[in-house]
């Protein structure tokens, strides 16, 4: 059985806004003295990375049978057809062809994304769209994973 796993993390510039945050936070308490600015630089740097990390730490896999993506679980015996969606189709679909019932895990960083059809009847949500930086390679996971399931 085939496995699929991906992290989808913030990009380098994000962490160089994280230093300039805390930078930031320094410098708006540099008139109260020295060691209150250090804390101000050391505190806006941490809690910035610790937002930076839980927004890029999301996860997408294929493990038993399910795909995993972010909170949600989903059967493969549930999906149906994946769409490789390349950085317009993928803009596309997180704008104007959007359904508000679909599944999104987007990251407006990462440009390309899958669009996998949901085929169980009992689920409202008509597809699940997830960024990815490896589509092809989860469509094939995920095709070889329902065919295992079948």
């Amino acid at each position: 059985m085939q496995s699929y796993e991906e992290r989808l993390t913030a990009p380098r510039s994000w962490w160089f806004i994280t230093v300039l945050v805390g930078i930031a936070c320094g410098l708006i308490l540099l008139p109260v003295g020295p060691l209150p600015m250090l804390g101000g630089v050391i505190g806006g740097i941490v809690l910035t990375g610790a937002l930076v990390s839980s927004y890029g730490s999301v996860r997408i896999r294929v493990v038993a049978g399910s795909l995993v993506a972010g909170d949600a679980r989903i059967p493969v015996a549930a999906l149906g057809d994946a769409e490789v969606l390349d950085a317009e189709e993928a803009r596309a679909w997180r704008t104007h062809k959007a359904d508000l019932r679909a599944f999104m895990l987007l990251r407006s960083y990462i440009p390309t994304a899958l669009r996998v059809q949901i085929t169980d009847p009992s689920d409202p949500t008509p597809y699940a769209y997830l960024s990815t930086r490896h589509p092809q390679a989860l469509a094939d996971v995920l095709a070889a994973a329902r065919a295992e399931s079948v």
